[in-house]
């Protein structure tokens, strides 16, 4: 699946996340700077809730509202308990204002949460 167009730049502010979809895939789409956005599968490893929008962003993580478990935006990882799996990341462009992602250039190797 190539590129596919998902949201655009104005529909995001700096420091927060939206829930989109991509052929049937839950992503959280986080802005953590200007022209910076991350793109992570949007269901929590730990139990089956959504990252955005809910989730607090900071720096290049993201929190699960649900029982706080914290994600690296990078590479996927949990940084805190009580998540030990780490979620699926995917490649995110900018490009005349719009965000792109491509599900099947993951950035990692997790697989999807299964709940």
């Amino acid at each position: 699946m190539p590129f596919e167009k998902v949201a655009t730049i104005d529909d995001l502010d700096v420091g927060s996340a939206i829930a989109v979809e991509v052929g049937g895939i839950p992503i959280a789409l986080v802005r953590v700077a200007s022209e910076v956005v991350k793109a992570i599968h949007n269901i929590c490893s730990h139990q089956y809730y959504e990252l955005a929008p809910e989730g607090c962003v900071e720096d290049s993580s993201i929190e699960c509202a649900l029982h706080g478990s914290v994600f690296d935006l990078d590479t996927g990882d949990p940084r805190t308990l009580p998540a030990i799996d780490p979620l699926p990341v995917y490649t995110c462009e900018i490009s005349d204002r719009d965000i792109l992602v491509d599900v099947d250039r993951q950035r990692n190797t997790a697989q999807p949460p299964r709940h």
